[in-house]
């Protein structure tokens, strides 16, 4: 299945990963969009949570980790569905990094592929719903976390791993499924916990 890149969508890419480009932010976009980067912010959370609130924050870990995983289950079952080909593969003068070096696709550069999976971005959807989910259950840090899912999609289209709308679909698909998982969580789990499980 072809995808039909729209010219804002290609406007706005070549904006971030050819036209804004920094040396600073060469060395900052790749740890930003390592997954490495997501999985520490998890495990210091858990480890002040389980500071100030006691091991009953481990539900609410577990809770906004399994919200992750559906919203990295269900990007992946539409990524196969469209088969959108990423920037890196198929755009000409995109930069990219690859075993530690940035490099650059020639003004000739053909495309390697027919098929990808550019479209939904999962780092966009699991960034985002963790994100939220941190804001629904911990208030004092809203509107804070939202800079996490911006920065690291931004750090795709700078990487040339996504389309600007692989970006934003992710979002989406993470924020639908952050509120899901809330309204489960509100509505049918949370008052059937002990009292000392809740927080």
């Amino acid at each position: 299945m072809g995808f039909l890149t729209q010219t804002f969508d290609m406007q706005f890419f070549i904006l971030a990963n050819q036209i804004f480009r920094k040396h600073w932010l060469d060395q900052i976009m790749p740890l930003v969009s390592s997954a490495a980067l997501l999985w520490a912010i998890i495990l210091v959370a858990t480890a002040f949570g389980i500071y100030k609130k006691g091991p009953k924050i481990l539900i609410v870990m577990l809770v906004i980790i399994a919200s992750m995983g559906i919203a990295d289950f269900s990007t992946g079952l539409i990524k196969k569905s469209i088969g959108r080909v990423r920037p890196l593969n198929s755009l000409p003068l995109t930069y990219f990094r690859e075993d530690g070096q940035w490099q650059r696709r020639p003004l000739d550069f053909q495309p390697l592929k027919e098929r990808g999976n550019s479209y939904p971005s999962a780092h966009a959807s699991n960034s985002m719903a963790f994100a939220l989910m941190c804001m629904f259950f911990f208030r004092k840090l809203r509107p804070w976390m939202l800079f996490l899912p911006l920065s690291v999609g931004y750090s795709r289209l700078y990487l040339g791993k996504h389309f600007p709308t692989d970006v934003c679909a992710g979002w989406a698909m993470g924020a639908c499924v952050a509120i899901s998982v809330w309204l489960i969580w509100n509505h049918l789990i949370k008052d059937k916990l002990p009292e000392k499980l809740r927080l």
